[in-house]
């Protein structure tokens, strides 16, 4: 009698596109189900090191001329500019712009909800395995308090930012836009990593350039690294490359879709006050939401590096942050097209009036207040979901086993931190 032969069949394949919030919860979550590869075109990421006294040095000698130049210093942070001179920061590193965020951890998903898509489910699971919590308030220094209070006599309803990490161990270094050196803040390498102790292959510095799409179903993806150009075959493909690198591939691989896109502008209102010493407290502490924006305390870097009419002293500097809902109006291609609407800009600066009055509470007159850079750092909705989605969350102008999982997927402007509402 002839033994029984057996029949091994090879594990399905599958390739993530970024190592940011959407990404590695892909990837966590395929692999074993799917032998996964991850494609990142930044490199392993490392903390900015620059000590604000050398930061100081370099402005106050007039070496900071353009933006562009804290790629130099710090290559995981990357600057768009706009069609209307917008900078738009984006992380390309492992972690992706996760390791630049302030580790903040809200929900997002009103517009989501809209459409009928229900995460509460993944939004509590989130909560029990993250170390998401309001215990840093205990750490807050002076200038926050007196911010918080500003806050409450101004009437905008102030509340604790959940963050994600163990803020117990926090030094109050003012850091986190730049990698917390202590590692104190959550960010999405961790979710990398435990995809990788299941078996995932994570590749850096190779840049993504379209999906192979063959009768109608995505193949694998071409992408590129340095002179090195290779094809990763694949039976399902993953895009979570970020609102602007997104939909580059997709429109290089084919892919018919209506551009829009929302990127959640921030401005900061700041004025002069010495022994201040924000630039070394937690940025973002508590927020208030008031017409379609968040409100909240915030040293804006970019501005002080990059904007001659901010101090050189970052002790003297006192700053409150404006996070935008804009329109969903512009587009991403080879330059982005992006531009505030009147409304927008009508509603940027109610908010600013509203900051100026926040720091004239605290006996700073408004001839002395003085604007940051108009920036932003939450792309997205160029690849939207639609109420015909809500079940399967998979656009349908892709093909069926092409998926995007980061904040292309939402169908408007958040004005809030999208990075918890990814990963649910």
């Amino acid at each position: 009698m002839h033994g029984k032969v057996r029949v091994v069949r090879s594990m399905k394949t599958a390739v993530v596109v970024g190592t940011g919030a959407g990404g590695a919860t892909a990837a966590r979550e395929l692999q074993g189900r799917f032998q996964v590869t991850m494609l990142e075109a930044g490199r392993p990421f490392t903390p900015f090191s620059m000590s604000m006294r050398n930061m100081e040095r370099l402005k106050r000698a007039r070496l900071l001329l353009s933006h562009r130049q804290i790629s130099l210093f710090f290559p995981p942070m990357r600057v768009a500019i706009a069609a209307d001179g917008m900078k738009v920061i984006i992380g390309r590193c492992v972690g992706g712009t996760t390791t630049l965020s302030t580790g903040n951890a809200i929900r997002a998903d009103k517009g989501l909800r809209a459409l009928g898509i229900d995460l509460d489910e993944e939004f509590q699971r989130l909560e029990r395995e993250l170390p998401i919590g309001i215990g840093h308030r205990s750490c807050w220094k002076p200038v926050t308090r007196e911010l918080w209070n500003a806050f409450s006599a101004e009437g905008v309803d102030p509340s604790p930012m959940p963050k994600v990490g163990d803020y117990d161990r926090c030094i109050g270094c003012g850091r986190c836009v730049f990698g917390c050196p202590r590692g104190v803040k959550w960010d999405s390498r961790s979710f990398v990593a435990q995809a990788r102790s299941r078996g995932t292959t994570v590749k850096t510095g190779w840049c993504v350039r379209r999906v192979d799409i063959r009768n109608g179903e995505a193949r694998g993806v071409w992408a590129r690294r340095g002179p090195l150009v290779r094809f990763f075959p694949a039976d399902v493909v993953i895009l979570a490359a970020g609102g602007l690198g997104t939909p580059r591939i997709l429109e290089r691989s084919g892919v018919r879709f209506d551009q829009r896109l929302f990127v959640d502008p921030v401005l900061c209102v700041a004025a002069r006050r010495g022994g201040a010493a924000q630039h070394a407290e937690l940025p973002m502490p508590f927020y208030a939401e008031r017409d379609g924006c968040m409100l909240s305390p915030y040293f804006d870097y970019m501005s002080y590096l990059f904007d001659a009419a901010w101090p050189a002293a970052p002790g003297e500097i006192i700053s409150i942050m404006i996070k935008l809902a804009d329109a969903p109006v512009g587009s991403v291609h080879a330059r982005l097209n992006k531009t505030l609407n009147e409304s927008d800009r009508r509603r940027l600066e109610h908010a600013a009036d509203v900051c100026s009055s926040i720091l004239e509470r605290l006996g700073l007159p408004p001839e002395g207040h003085f604007r940051g850079m108009v920036t932003a750092g939450h792309p997205g909705g160029t690849v939207p979901l639609s109420a015909s989605d809500a079940q399967t969350l998979h656009p349908g102008c892709l093909p069926g086993n092409l998926f995007v999982a980061d904040a292309s997927l939402f169908p408007d402007g958040l004005g809030a931190p999208p990075m918890l509402t990814i990963i649910a």
